[in-house]
């Protein structure tokens, strides 16, 4: 097995990877030696999906403030956000905002000149700064270009699928990947790591998700022992495209765009009458199921019943000024055109907010050496529930913090590699290898694949109970059974997409089990988490953090209290 060996590796090539990897060798002047690993081509990863904006306080003189931009995230996150936090977060955003700007980034601009900020769903304070509607790919692409000033320190690794994290009492020492161009299984060593694998999506049929997001970072960090946070609650967003799940941005609404049922009506006057289409996603998801299951939906395909989201009176210099990609993505993939027609969504699966338990400093719990930054963190800046545009904030904030928590661990004192952790490598290349790979059993990992996707949906929706939530966790333990008698046809080496499906499975399984069982045990509904049995809110039990530990019976739940520096909670209204 051959061996790697780089100062700091950074596991994902997102937002907040790209982020990480550029603040790596700002901070340190270019003197690391840093490997970036990604199972896509290096930009080819979700961020690029991200459309509508990024959350920052650039207008000071005309209304907005931290405290603002942290009330609203407070209050969006059902108060399950750290506040300390929030507030390190929402000061730390309007410098990277410029710093974009100033590599290039072609911001959208208001007649005077200036950066344009956009409305978003639960800002009090129009500050969701855009690229048109293509807001992360100009984000991730003007993260790599800037990064090629340090081409001859960094390595990338495309198309790498990591199999395990390699920690010993506490201290990263390695991981685990193959090549999969190649199917050469190698061990990479390092003094830190920073995961920035992103979310879970794709463990939902119905989802935004790039086919890529199958939880791997999420599962192998709790394998390692590592505490994973907040699982229950997932993020679906308002608008996804009927019938494919393409995203349809939230600043479709914040330019405008009204929500209407089969009667013709803005309906989320009967559920946000202040902020109407703006309220959070959270709410704004409640109510367009609530609409559809009350009978005032869309007939769609598959049981996909749909609501309409309709800009017609946008006019057409409008949407394509500011919504180019939205229009082509309507003519493309469901056959519309919003300059005159609505456009036919539902809520769809769209973003984790728990992720693996970090510091303030982005440092995973339990660890001396590893930092996550991005949606595969808990920080917890987005609590029960992310307000939009406030995730490639996040990707940028913390993809710039541990960074330079990064380097300050290394210069603290002269910090060598470790030894090559061989004992543990070699056992995993013998799981990989000789196990997974030489599978031959009758389970058909695709089909189990897709029964997971079905569970989820059906289950561990928008809404929640504790009936759905337990045949939910018996049907994932019944499918982590047929898991262990899958087969993997392709027996090859060279882009064996098969072996990687299956050992993206055994991760998805691992994570859905985790995500059921802080939901069936957060009796109380907050955010995301929707159940139909507890209908309120109960800050006196569960105004608490949800720990999810490894075991080999399944996930052990602990729980921790929320940081609460400025404000209590009380009820949300919008």
């Amino acid at each position: 097995m051959e061996v790697l060996k780089h100062d700091v590796l950074v596991l994902g090539a997102g937002l907040a990877g790209l982020r990480a990897a550029l603040e790596l060798m700002r901070a340190s002047n270019g003197e690391l030696d840093v490997g970036i690993i990604s199972k896509v081509q290096l930009m080819r990863a979700h961020s690029v999906c991200a459309e509508g904006g990024t959350a920052a306080v650039l207008r000071p003189d005309e209304g907005d403030s931290f405290e603002l931009h942290a009330w609203d995230t407070i209050k969006g996150s059902d108060f399950l956000a750290d506040q300390d936090v929030v507030f390190r977060f929402v000061e730390t955003m309007p410098e990277e905002i410029y710093l974009l700007e100033h590599w290039g980034l072609p911001w959208s601009r208001r007649p005077d000149g200036k950066i344009d900020q956009r409305k978003f769903g639960g800002h009090s304070f129009p500050r969701a700064t855009y690229a048109a509607d293509k807001t992360g790919f100009f984000e991730m692409q003007t993260l790599y270009d800037t990064l090629q000033r340090y081409a001859d320190r960094i390595t990338p690794y495309s198309e790498w699928f990591v199999t395990s994290l390699i920690i010993r009492d506490g201290k990263f020492l390695g991981l685990t990947g193959i090549d999969v161009s190649t199917g050469q299984f190698y061990l990479l060593v390092a003094k830190a790591l920073i995961m920035a694998t992103g979310g879970a999506g794709r463990l939902y049929a119905f989802t935004t998700y790039s086919h890529s997001a199958t939880s791997d970072g999420l599962a192998m960090a709790y394998r390692a022992g590592i505490p994973l946070a907040d699982m229950e609650f997932v993020q679906f967003h308002p608008s996804g495209l009927i019938p494919s799940g393409i995203l349809i941005t939230e600043g479709v609404r914040g330019e405008g765009g009204y929500l209407i049922n089969n009667k013709g009506e803005r309906f989320m006057e009967r559920y946000a009458p202040q902020m109407m289409e703006l309220a959070p996603r959270d709410i704004v998801s409640r109510a367009m199921i609530t609409e559809i299951q009350e009978g005032r939906g869309f007939p769609g395909p598959g049981g996909l019943d749909y609501l309409y989201l309709d800009i017609r009176h946008l006019g057409a210099d409008k949407i394509n000024e500011r919504l180019p990609l939205i229009r082509e993505v309507c003519i493309k993939y469901a056959g519309i055109d919003p300059i005159e027609e609505p456009i036919p969504v539902r809520p769809v699966a769209h973003y984790t907010m728990g992720g693996i338990r970090t510091d303030i400093n982005g440092k995973a719990y339990g660890t001396e050496n590893v930092w996550a930054a991005g949606e595969v963190a808990a920080v917890s800046i987005h609590g029960a529930n992310r307000l939009g545009t406030n995730s490639t904030a996040e990707c940028l904030a913390y993809g710039k913090i541990t960074g330079q928590e990064v380097v300050k661990y290394l210069k603290q004192e002269d910090r060598h590699l470790p030894d090559p952790p061989i004992t543990e490598a070699e056992a995993e290349e013998r799981r990989v290898m000789k196990g997974v790979l030489q599978m031959s059993g009758k389970e058909n990992p695709y089909q189990i694949r897709a029964e997971l996707r079905k569970i989820m949906g059906q289950y561990v929706g928008v809404f929640r109970d504790e009936q759905g939530l337990q045949t939910a966790l018996s049907a994932i333990k019944d499918l982590q059974e047929r898991y262990k008698n899958v087969r993997v046809e392709d027996k090859g080496l060279v882009y064996n997409t098969d072996l990687i499906s299956v050992l993206e499975l055994g991760f998805m399984l691992d994570v859905a089990e985790i995500i059921v069982k802080g939901a069936i045990e957060r009796r109380e509904s907050r955010g995301g988490h929707a159940r139909t049995d507890y209908p309120n809110r109960d800050d006196e039990n569960f105004l608490k953090h949800t720990l999810a530990y490894f075991t080999d019976q399944g996930p052990r739940l602990e729980y921790e209290p929320v940081r609460i520096t400025h404000w209590k909670p009380v009820e949300r209204k919008y």
